[in-house]
């Protein structure tokens, strides 16, 4: 973290992050992986590549494994035209464009282990490679297979967390407040958050941020069917408490959230995290409800849409009146 002016903190260091107070940057991204860089091991030993294509989106999915499909059936088929066509069967020698193009294809065919017959290897290099080839798509369809199921099956919390984070008025004082929502039709049941602070501080001429648990006003909830807002109020056990519209924009603060809930489809529990810094907190505003009962007033209409959306409120002073 980096930052200009540093509010004094009277609290103590009350919060075990997993972090260490010299650390720098955000914490924890918007995704909610740790923002961490690691260094001393290869890329194969630093990276799993099982956890890495679980959590890649449908169409990066999708798209590695088109590539990787293209790319391995182009370099079996450079094998093929380079051992010679004269050792493939039924090939197009019109020209090399097409003597290419059906190689290709009979790679893909063999990688698929389809053989429509058209083209066959003939001799021993030519069937050597088609028998390795045929047993590595074996292989890689296997992987591919149990990475979609890993994929579908994983239990995940679907959560969409607000891009920014309030002050707003709050039972004659003022609040933290942030909210989220489930985007899908999952059933998530005791869900629980937790919220944590990092404030940058100086000590001793150095910077240090410091980590603090806050105080929720509902940490917990039954059912997660509707948006839910977390709030924090700011009173004498809050970190921010006597803290300014200045204070917050020029101290570094970052919010990290963890948010825990049962699902009952899966029977397990999921775990989703996200965070907010200073740049992401608006000072002085108030989110607008996003659920609204349908026409027919029979059901609950929950506009995902409206979740950013906040109007501009004035917060009461020390004494309780409206600035």
């Amino acid at each position: 973290m980096t930052g200009g002016f540093r509010k004094k903190i009277r609290q103590k260091n009350t919060e075990n992050s997993g972090f260490g107070t010299n650390a720098s940057g955000r914490f924890i991204n918007k995704d909610g992986l740790p923002n961490v860089q690691r260094r001393g091991v290869n890329v194969f030993n630093r990276l799993s590549w099982y956890h890495t294509m679980l959590n890649l989106s449908s169409f990066r999915f999708i798209s590695y494994l088109v590539i990787a499909y293209i790319l391995i059936n182009l370099l079996f088929a450079m094998i093929y035209y380079l051992i010679g066509v004269e050792h493939l069967t039924g090939i197009d020698k019109s020209d090399p464009l097409n003597e290419f193009i059906d190689v290709f294809f009979f790679s893909s065919q063999t990688f698929t282990t389809v053989g429509y017959g058209r083209i066959a290897p003939v001799g021993f290099l030519a069937s050597l490679v088609a028998t390795f080839e045929a047993f590595l798509g074996l292989l890689t369809f296997a992987i591919a297979t149990g990475l979609f199921y890993g994929r579908f099956s994983r239990p995940r919390a679907y959560l969409r967390f607000s891009d920014i984070a309030v002050i707003a008025p709050f039972q004659e004082s003022s609040a933290l407040m942030f909210r989220l929502a489930p985007y899908k039709n999952n059933a998530l049941t005791d869900a629980d958050v937790i919220v944590s602070v990092a404030i940058e501080v100086i000590e001793n001429g150095i910077p240090k941020s410091n980590f603090y648990r806050l105080n929720i006003q509902m940490s917990k909830i039954n059912t997660l069917a509707l948006n839910w807002t977390v709030v924090h109020k700011i009173d004498e056990n809050s970190p921010f408490y006597g803290f300014s519209e200045e204070d917050f924009k020029n101290t570094d603060i970052e919010l990290i959230v963890q948010v825990r809930a049962f699902d009952e489809v899966f029977s397990n529990t999921v775990v989703q995290r996200s965070s907010y810094t200073t740049g992401e907190i608006v000072y002085g505003a108030k989110f607008v409800p996003m659920y609204y009962p349908s026409k027919e007033n029979l059901t609950t209409v929950l506009d995902l849409d409206k979740i950013n959306e906040y109007k501009k409120e004035d917060l009461p002073d020390s004494t309780g009146n409206k600035e």
